[in-house]
């Protein structure tokens, strides 16, 4: 008999996940090497119930302990592989660990502009730094906004932060623009420049966060990267979980995988970057694993 009911993965989804599942009385242990982007965050101002924002790590840590007091296990290790199947998985993370349903809440990681880790962490401290223009395209209102992208993705992003201020720059990260003539239309359209790269010289000043260029410096309040971001979906595709074309995990409208007993939730299924959808499709999940145990065997205190 396995078990837990592991959960993978220790940001929002992760944890609403764990706090369902304990309170279904359901032995649920987190397994989570605190990387979650969620710890990344200086001050949410969108995530409702906290009218003057919470830091993304105080809500982690909130969370926490709400599923501690439920009695979730917690262990900050690593997962490295997951095997078997439907309520006799076994999870490696340092030791072997049998249970019977997995719940895969592993996120993604933002892909970085080129810079080191001590300008990048101050930068982002102080909002020179930006990674999600839905969460905090308010706080650039009016702003000197620079996008450091290309393509489709760069466009995008930077027209959508064009309705937050007239003052963008679409800022190429390697060398010179990728653009077809659609998109520097509608670049053009926007009043939105497009400043060739290689992109350099990242620093902060009382001015704002500076970079080079074009052959000149330029000066932004905020920065948003448009490069893309790393999907963490390895330990579903090793079990032969489908997958779509950005390497996110597919699932039904319950959270489901294509593999019997494993789920998935938050942005490793969907890079929304709201932790209010991810703590949505936690509780989905973790109702959903709660209602299948019970199919395969009677649930019982």
């Amino acid at each position: 008999m396995a078990n837990y009911d592991v959960v993978v993965g220790g940001g929002p989804a992760g944890l609403t996940a764990a706090i369902y599942l304990s309170r279904y009385h359901l032995r649920t242990l987190v397994i989570d090497n605190r990387r979650s982007r969620a710890l990344m965050i200086p001050l949410s101002h969108n995530h409702a119930g906290y009218p003057q924002g919470i830091s993304g790590r105080s809500l982690v840590d909130r969370m926490r302990e709400q599923a501690l007091r439920y009695g979730t296990l917690l262990s900050d290790d690593t997962v490295t592989a997951i095997s078997g199947g439907q309520d006799a998985f076994v999870v490696d993370a340092g030791t072997s660990i049998e249970a019977r349903a997995v719940v895969l809440a592993t996120g993604v990681r933002n892909r970085r502009p080129a810079m080191d880790d001590t300008l990048h962490d101050e930068a982002l401290t102080t909002g020179r730094l930006r990674y999600c223009p839905v969460c905090d395209g308010y706080e650039v209102t009016d702003k000197r906004i620079a996008v450091v992208g290309s393509g489709e993705h760069g466009t995008r992003e930077a027209l959508f932060l064009r309705s937050y201020s007239r003052d963008v720059t679409l800022v190429a990260p390697d060398g010179p623009h990728v653009l077809d003539a659609d998109q520097r239309a509608k670049l053009a359209a926007g009043g939105i420049a497009a400043v060739d790269g290689p992109t350099t010289g990242y620093r902060l000043s009382n001015e704002g966060l500076e970079l080079t260029a074009g052959g000149a410096t330029l000066t932004f309040d905020s920065l948003y990267p448009a490069l893309g971001s790393d999907v963490h979906s390895a330990l579903a595709t090793a079990l032969g979980a489908r997958v779509g074309q950005d390497g996110s995990i597919l699932v039904d409208a319950h959270q489901r995988t294509s593999v019997a007993g494993l789920y998935a939730a938050g942005d490793v299924v969907l890079g929304l970057d709201q932790i209010s959808h991810a703590m949505g499709a936690g509780g989905v999940a973790a109702t959903t694993i709660r209602n299948d145990l019970a199919q395969i065997r009677p649930l019982r205190r």
